[in-house]
Formats: C-alpha cells, structure tokens, sequence
C-alpha cells in the first residue's frame, strides 16, 4: 500500500515510522522541511514538497496536526492534497479535532468521491514509539476496513466509535477526563505536602488501591520530580479539552470537572507552560496554593 503521511511531530513521526517499519512506501511531509529530510534519511520513505505531492503518489493519506484549521488548509487550500489525490483515495485524519470539523471534512471528501476516517489517538509518545496507541475511528466498515492494515502497524486496540466525527468525540471525551484525572492528582500532591505527607508513602498507598490509575502511574513521580519533559504538551491538552466542551454545550448539557480542570490548563498556558508536558498543570496548583513539593 502507498502511503502519504502529512505531520513529523512528537506523535506523528513515530506512528510513520511504524508504518515504515511494517514495510509500507512511505511519502511524508512536513511544514519543517529539515525534520522531514531527518526523519526520511532514518527511516527510509520520500519526502514530498507540498501535501499535494504527497497526495499524487499515495492511495491512502494520513494527517496528524494540531488542529481543524491546519487539517482543512492542508487537505483543500490552493495547491493542497485534494488537489492532487488519486481517484477514490482514502483520507485518514489521526490528529484530534471538533467533532464538527470532522464531520465537514467528511462530507467535503465524499463529495468528491474520496473515503475519510477520522482516528484519533491515546497513548501520547511512548505507545506512539511501540505501536501500542489505543485509536478510535468514525467512518464507514469499508473504509475502516481500507485503513485497518495501517492501524494494526500504529496501534493496539482499535475501536470503531461508529460514524464520520464519533472518533473525535470519543477522544476529546476520554481526554477531558485523562486531564481532571492529572489535575486532581496534582491537587492531592500539594495537598500531601501542604500537610507534611510523606509523597512517596501517599504515591505507593494510591498506586495500591482503589485511587490508582493510569495517571497516577504514569504522571506521579514525574511530578515529585518536576520532570515535564513534554510526552504530550500542556497546550495541546488544553484544545482538547476545550473541544470537548464545545461538544459538551452543543449537544445540551454540561461538563463541569471538565470546565474546571480546564481553567487550571488555561492558567498553565497563561504561565507559559503550554510546550512542557500537561504535568505541568502542578505548577499551577502550585503556584496558588503558596507551596512546592
């Protein structure tokens, strides 16, 4: 199978070279140009001049950028993918976006007689290095179908949300708690230290019951340590959960952890930690409580 792959970052650059590592032709791009050219002569694959050219050569068309806008621009601007896609290509888009724009986008490609699947996914960068990323589709059984090879060689579960946009709004969903979930764990750390816990002790008694999780495992001492070496960036939770309610006040209801944690990510955003790892949302408690770990 020919692939396009459109987006090199922290995510993306390792989900491409699993695709590359499982033997598919590979064409990428990248706004940056160098990181292509570093990522091509690692692994292998061409390196296009323009989202277009990526399209010319691919029967399947992965994007994996920041947001709506970007994915549009990328797909129908002058000159874009669209523009240069083989008869009946599919289009997957693994970034996180509105459910709304997935929706549009959808319905633009098949217009034109073009699959589409929106697949977002969990796991930030370590899962994304091993090919064990959770995904989760919104399309059609054939189009799933088209692109589960590649998902196979990216990820570990793989679930079919159900339609064009349900991917996205099962991602921004279990986002909006992955973010409360490390807020609150960041609250009980301060808490602890406020009241003279000993961290480790508090850290091993929640991993051994009912309060472990995910998170705990994964965020806590990385912030006992202050090590927000960024595995998924503040900012970018941030979106996330501010699409989720978005989606939340559209369909009539109300979110209100949510909400919360995400003033402590816009705090954190404010205070200039939105390129660090969404951990970071401990300085923030931090910094209104009057007291570090």
């Amino acid at each position: 199978m020919e692939v396009g792959f459109i987006g090199l970052g922290i995510m993306g650059s390792r989900q491409a070279a699993n695709l590359r590592r499982d033997g598919h032709e590979l064409t990428v791009f990248n706004r940056t140009r160098e990181k292509a050219d570093r990522w091509a002569a690692e692994h292998g694959g061409d390196v296009a001049d323009s989202p277009r050219a990526v399209a010319e050569r691919a029967d399947v068309v992965i994007t994996m950028l920041v947001n709506g806008a970007q994915v549009e621009d990328t797909l129908f601007g002058e000159g874009q993918a669209v523009e240069g896609a083989r008869d009946g290509a599919l289009f997957v888009d693994m970034s996180t976006i509105a459910p709304a724009d997935a929706r549009r986008i959808g319905a633009a490609l098949g217009e034109r007689d073009h699959g589409f699947v929106d697949a977002p996914v969990t796991g930030s960068a370590p899962k994304a290095q091993d090919g064990t990323l959770t995904i989760m589709c919104g399309g059609s059984d054939e189009d799933l179908e088209r692109a589960m090879p590649l998902f196979e060689s990216m990820g570990e579960k793989i679930v079919h949300a159900g339609e064009v946009g349900q991917g996205q709004a099962v991602k921004v969903i279990s986002n909006s708690v992955s973010a409360t979930n490390c807020a609150v764990l960041a609250q009980a750390l301060v808490v602890g230290r406020q009241a003279g816990v000993d961290l480790d002790a508090l850290l091993e008694v929640m991993g051994s019951g009912s309060a472990n999780s995910t998170m705990l495992q994964l965020k806590g001492r990385p912030m006992l340590e202050h090590d927000f070496s960024p595995l998924f960036k503040l900012e970018h939770m941030l979106k996330d959960v501010r699409l989720c309610l978005d989606e939340t006040r559209s369909v009539g209801t109300g979110f209100p952890f949510a909400a919360l944690a995400g003033e402590l990510y816009a705090m954190g955003v404010g205070r200039g930690l939105g390129e660090q790892d969404f951990a970071a949302v401990l300085e923030v408690v931090e910094g209104m409580a009057g007291a570090r770990l």
